[in-house]
């Protein structure tokens, strides 16, 4: 049997090719989440979560090709916010809030998350795997985009989405700004790097 896998079965949403905003739909999901604040380029914190949350991800897939459905492990993602929303546009990063996310198949549970998360701390005595949970997100209507290149030149996508279409869409924000990681930076140049940004959204 094929293993499921959340870039196939949600490829609107995982594999988009528009350059441009457009409306899309996004069913309620799963995933393990890790929370967190500062700069994703230099906390350890951060690096951290992230390997914690990987650890738990993995274990959630092993277990459940033993019971005799298996998955692949979704890329990595992002939540992103702040009290203070200039810190993005100033890109004052240590001030960021993130929700790090890994999509999980529809017929895990949350038991069977928790169970993971403790079968992972077991074997890697990471302390930071105490803090990964189950999640559940329900965007709904989002603008979404695919962006081409370095993580720090989104801005001109992200001001047109607030400054032209949002208001000419008659839209206002309803959740957090959401990152879906295509490639890995550290064998991806930077100007090759796919990144789906997502805002979920809702009538003015």
């Amino acid at each position: 049997m094929t293993p499921y896998d959340v870039k196939r079965e949600l490829r609107s949403l995982y594999a988009p090719r528009n350059r441009d905003w457009q409306l899309v739909e996004v069913p309620r999901q799963q995933f393990v989440a890790v929370d967190g604040v500062g700069d994703p380029n230099t906390s350890e914190d951060y690096a951290d979560a992230v390997q914690a949350l990987y650890a738990v991800a993995y274990t959630a897939k092993f277990t459940s090709r033993q019971a005799g459905r298996d998955f692949v492990v979704g890329p990595l993602e992002g939540l992103w916010w702040s009290p203070t929303p200039e810190v993005f546009t100033t890109r004052a990063k240590h001030a960021w809030h993130w929700r790090m996310l890994i999509s999980q198949p529809p017929w895990l549970t949350q038991d069977d998350i928790t169970a993971a998360t403790d079968t992972a701390f077991a074997k890697k005595k990471l302390p930071a795997i105490t803090r990964v949970r189950h999640e559940t997100l329900n965007e709904a209507t989002s603008a979404q985009v695919l962006h081409v290149g370095s993580y720090d030149d989104e801005t001109p996508l992200l001001a047109a989405l607030h400054d032209d279409y949002l208001p000419a869409n008659d839209l206002t924000m309803t959740g957090h700004h959401h990152e879906i990681y295509l490639g890995d930076p550290r064998r991806v140049a930077a100007d090759k790097l796919r990144t789906v940004i997502r805002q979920p959204v809702a009538t003015a």
